[in-house]
């Protein structure tokens, strides 16, 4: 799918976006997603809330994932398309977009393989969504047979890589689809890149998947594990960024060529100027002239306490923020 993606962009860009959309929800529905992560992969999809009746209940998400209150507040004048169980809609102001028709109708066929596909990744999708009262994360906990009180971890990864014989499910958030498992154990086999949430009560399991999520982000191929635990009260500031949205000094950063990364990030860890433009191979007053335009870029000198703390904030903020590569489909 992802091959003829890229090989259809080049002829029809339109095309190219509309098979994505099938490729995404390709990737949910192979997971096991439930209803709220269908509704929110909808709803970022389009850009506008995204909604379901079923069983004569409502759920409705907004482009940040939030659970909304059942009703819209408004006679319905947006399409509503029929499913089995109910219907489902996009509640666009103004006129449709040119993905809303293709994405109503992947959300519809999704919600409709709900009704063949009820296992243990719904629950799971409940118990670690934070949008959730604790009542509906405790009563989805009981489905896996685990009290409140049970000491668990969420294990963040690719949607592609499975890992056999615990809970699990594929779900968007803020960095793309990614798959949650649930971690009793501690003895699970890790896939490669994998992100470990902190242990904690089952009942505060989103805290857990959260992260999750933070950790995988910060692997590479250097570090394919990092656990969470041990980000220490750095996992606070890193929770709290929003990479839609990334600071003066990260963007900062991002302006810079490789070239002048390489040098800012020698300059940093060097105990001088002098011994930094030994370990770069520069002349000293050549790089005391790059040491001077990157405090002018960054706003701040970085050889100062106060300008190291700011580097070394903004680089790993900078971790966040970098896109996300395309999701492979699950298996």
């Amino acid at each position: 799918m992802h091959e003829l993606v890229g090989r259809i962009t080049a002829l029809d860009p339109e095309a190219s976006e509309t098979l994505k959309v099938i490729s995404y929800f390709d990737t949910l529905i192979t997971g096991g997603v439930g209803l709220d992560g269908l509704l929110r992969g909808a709803a970022a999809l389009s850009g506008t809330v995204a909604g379901a009746e079923r069983r004569g209940r409502t759920s409705r998400r907004d482009p940040e994932g939030r659970l909304l209150d059942g009703a819209s507040g408004q006679e319905p004048r947006f399409p509503v398309r029929p499913c089995s169980g109910g219907s489902v809609w996009l509640e666009r102001e103004g006129p449709a977009h040119a993905n809303d028709a293709m994405i109503i109708e992947r959300l519809a066929f999704a919600v409709e393989l709900l009704e063949l596909h009820r296992d243990a990744g719904g629950a799971l999708e409940i118990g670690i969504d934070a949008a959730r009262t604790v009542n509906d994360r405790t009563t989805a906990l009981a489905r896996l047979r685990l009290d409140a009180g049970t000491r668990i971890r969420l294990i963040a990864t690719s949607a592609d890589k499975r890992i056999p014989g615990a809970p699990t499910t594929v779900l968007p958030t803020r960095y793309g689809i990614l798959r949650a498992t649930l971690d009793t154990t501690g003895d699970v086999p890790l896939p490669g890149r994998t992100g470990l949430g902190p242990w904690m009560r089952a009942d505060r399991a989103p805290a857990s998947w959260d992260g999750a999520i933070v950790a995988l982000r910060l692997t590479d191929a250097s570090t394919p594990t990092v656990d969470a635990t041990d980000l220490g009260v750095m996992l606070m500031f890193l929770q709290a960024h929003d990479p839609h949205v990334p600071h003066e000094d990260v963007r900062a950063l991002l302006r810079l060529d490789t070239r002048s990364a390489a040098v800012l990030r020698v300059l940093v860890e060097a105990d001088s100027v002098r011994a930094a433009a030994a370990d770069l191979g520069m002349h000293h007053s050549t790089l005391q002239a790059r040491h001077e335009a990157l405090t002018r870029d960054l706003g701040y000198d970085p050889r100062t306490t106060t300008g190291r703390m700011r580097y070394m904030a903004a680089a790993l903020l900078q971790r966040l923020t970098d896109p996300v590569p395309e999701p492979k489909t699950a298996p």
